[in-house]
């Protein structure tokens, strides 16, 4: 291929995937991909300047406003950064920076990966914001979408003539697999990433939507402002931080190694962040120096993307298995041969539908290049053919539901093969499997192939018939109902003789581990009942503020609504009656000004009664409530409780003793001798807790081998890290 035709191919290829990835939020590509060839054609246009066109995609801003959208005109250009890819890259920009500005300071920041906003304030209010757009001209305006973000300040505290700030709006980790989650069980469409789903949710026309959601904005630059002067961008930012703006994380550097050395930081860390990333970005941080240094039509001087490759790894495809959901959708997942990945061990990865597999053409056997996506989930990004073993054949998704043997089918236009099995059993299945799973009750012995067998013997009709086995034990030894165990074979290759019933020892320890769950804190009681956006870490919330389940299954969604509708209402009497008291303070306004007070005391009362506690939003709220309401959730709460299992929250007869008592331990990499599950409520006996990210206020981390990004910014906020035998010591 010639000089022309590759440059011909390159920009059709980059218009095409600018289209996907701005307008319609269904990249096919990675960013690391899409770099690479923005790159190569960047550097045949300067290789060939005759070649290069003002239309060219390396002169402009991809993407533009939807078509059909209102479109708000920008005041300032929301342009694109330069992207780096190497150290020496890095270095280049710093030497030439410092050619051109005396005594540079620098600013390195994380570059979250979600959809780049603008929001505008007049006055000190929210007048309204825009998507980049085409970056130059027109924005989508998305103002309504934005006031459901919880972190989008509504009013600034100083009250300045006019605000342009610029973000990125974007969905935590956490709250996208609640969404996924979510999207399964309605049957919609389940969205690739975070980033994809965060840009679909503020394109929605329904607010509703978005607040539903739960997405988050970290503003990252200062595009305007009137009645106010800065001179640099760290001031800006700890500004923006005052008036309730949420910034990104920023290290200030001076030399190129305290850059690289943030660089370095932000990737050996990125695994450990709640969200996102796709790079680091720095900037001058000057702001009259980056007006000295201009811009581009379509990047900064003055600033630069620093672009992480993906970290890629082989494995092989050893099986390929098609689970149903719960709405019966048939699930292709590569059963892989485990591989460390950015910090985890990755052992399957989704292959989504049948055109994916067509497309990759992955067959069992193959050696395949796997990577996280956004660096959070495992997909398979290609196979090496020319390593596939001889006989391997085209996968294809059975035409009849693996669980129920019912006709799968394939709707019109849509990817997803279903069961059309009206009465399949496999939520009901994953639901028992869950509920009896390491992270809920750990039921040993209550996995999948005993769960099959009980619920076809018909012994297993819901969650409570579990602990009712027990009164069918001689029909399960005598009938071999669950599963029997392995014979031991003597040296002649013999079977030696069984002195019982070989069934007997497996349904006792099935039976004894079914009773030892009873007693399973709230929590995991909590996350084996499956609802929809409520697992373990609210289930942890959830006991933390409750008494007992019979509260928890009171909480009610219409009251929460019309809760906050009240508190709403009292807020604006209690600030009109506070303005009156400004000019004059007669007896009747103060009495009334206790009387509201004292109602909105009772009012957040109330409101956490009904569950509006930090880390449960609306959805949860709603979720919670939908599942108590349910008839038969009583019914299954009734025999729960009837059978012993305990209902009620952690107290002191739950914890051995209090010797880790106010202390907080964070759990990194393989403990030599127990699973986290199991250092995990070894901790909380002795009255400590556990959580999932380091903090300042963390007290250890407990450190097994291989311990990743933790282990360093542990040791950057002087967090203790101990070993499982320093634990050990201390319970001693």
């Amino acid at each position: 291929m010639d000089i022309v035709d590759r440059i011909k191919e390159l920009r059709e290829k980059i218009e095409y995937h600018n289209k996907k990835y701005y307008e319609e939020d269904t990249p096919e590509i990675g960013d690391y991909e899409y770099d690479l060839m923005l790159r190569e054609l960047k550097d045949l246009e300067q290789q060939y300047p005759e070649l290069a066109t003002p239309e060219s995609p390396t002169k402009k801003v991809g993407g533009k406003a939807k078509r059909g959208a209102k479109k708000i005109a920008h005041d300032v250009p929301m342009l694109s950064l330069d992207d780096r890819f190497s150290r020496e890259e890095v270095a280049e920009f710093i030497a030439k920076i410092q050619n051109e500005v005396k005594d540079p300071v620098f600013i390195v920041e994380y570059k979250i990966d979600g959809l780049a906003v603008a929001l505008r304030y007049r006055d000190g209010k929210f007048l309204e914001g825009m998507t980049r757009g085409d970056g130059v001209s027109y924005g989508e305006d998305i103002t309504e979408n934005l006031k459901m973000i919880d972190s989008v300040p509504l009013r600034m505290h100083e009250k300045l003539p006019y605000l342009e700030v610029r973000g990125e709006v974007y969905m935590n980790n956490e709250v996208f697999e609640a969404v996924n989650e979510r999207q399964e069980e309605i049957g919609a469409k389940i969205f690739a990433n975070p980033r994809n789903c965060a840009a679909g949710t503020m394109r929605q026309l329904d607010p509703n939507v978005v607040a539903e959601r739960d997405l988050s904005i970290l503003v990252f630059n200062l595009q305007a402002v009137q009645g106010k002067e800065f001179t640099s961008h760290a001031e800006t930012l700890d500004w923006l931080t005052a008036q309730g703006f949420p910034v990104p994380k920023y290290f200030k550097c001076t030399k190129e190694e305290e850059v690289w050395d943030a660089i370095t930081l932000i990737g050996e860390t990125r695994g450990d962040l709640p969200f996102g990333i796709d790079g680091a970005v720095v900037k001058l941080d000057n702001l009259a120096d980056r007006e000295k240094l201009g811009a581009s039509s379509k990047v900064p001087r003055w600033a630069i993307a620093y672009k992480y490759p993906p970290e890629e790894k082989a494995t092989k495809v050893l099986h390929i298995e098609v689970n149903v959901g719960r709405t019966g959708r048939l699930t292709p997942l590569a059963i892989l041969e485990p591989v460390r990945l950015a910090g985890t061990t990755v052992s399957r990865a989704s292959l989504h539908n049948q055109d994916q597999i067509d497309r990759l053409d992955i067959r069992i056997g193959d050696t395949v290049i796997v990577r996280k996506a956004a660096e959070i989930i495992p997909e398979i990004v290609r196979v090496i053919k020319d390593q596939r073993p001889e006989g391997t054949v085209p996968f294809q998704i059975p035409d009849r539901c693996p669980v129920c043997g019912a006709p799968a089918f394939r709707g019109d236009n849509v990817a997803d093969i279903r069961c059309s099995g009206i009465n399949c059993p496999a939520q009901l299945a994953r639901l028992i499997i869950h509920f009896a799973s390491r992270g809920a009750m750990d039921i040993e012995g209550l996995g999948p192939a005993a769960v099959h067998s009980l619920m076809e013997k018909g012994y297993l009709k819901d969650i409570a018939d579990i602990y009712y086995l027990k009164n069918h034990r001689e029909e399960f030894v005598a009938n071999g109902i669950t599963p029997r165990p392995r014979k031991k074979v003597a040296s002649d290759a013999r079977p030696q003789k069984q002195k019982e019933n070989p069934y007997q020892s497996s349904t006792d320890n099935l039976l004894t581990a079914i009773e030892l769950s009873k007693d399973q804190n709230l929590e995991r009681l909590i996350n084996g009942f499956g609802i929809p956006n409520i697992g373990k870490h609210t289930g942890r919330i959830l006991e933390e503020n409750f008494p007992d389940l019979d509260a928890i299954a009171k909480i009610r969604y219409d009251k929460y609504k019309q809760l906050k509708d009240k508190e709403k209402q009292l807020r604006k009497e209690r600030n009109k009656i506070e303005k009156t008291l400004k000019t004059s303070a007669s007896p009747e306004d103060l009495e009334r000004l206790n009387e509201v007070n004292k109602q909105l005391r009772e009012v957040e009362k109330e409101r956490k009664a009904n569950g509006d506690i930090k880390g449960i939003g609306e959805v949860g709220i709603k979720a919670i409530s939908d599942f108590f309401s349910e008839p038969q959730t009583k019914a299954i709460l009734e025999r729960l409780e009837k059978a012993g299992v305990n209902l009620k929250s952690r107290s002191s007869s739950n914890v051995m003793d209090n010797r880790l008592e106010g202390a907080t331990f964070v759990l990194t990499g393989t403990l030599p001798t127990m699973s986290r599950e199991e250092a995990t409520r070894l901790i909380e006996e002795h009255g400590g807790r556990v959580v999932a990210s380091l903090s300042g206020k963390t007290t250890y981390l407990l450190a097994g081998e291989n311990p990743g990004g933790k282990l360093a910014k542990a040791q950057s906020l002087n967090v203790e890290v101990i070993t499982e035998d320093k634990l050990m010591a201390m319970l001693v």
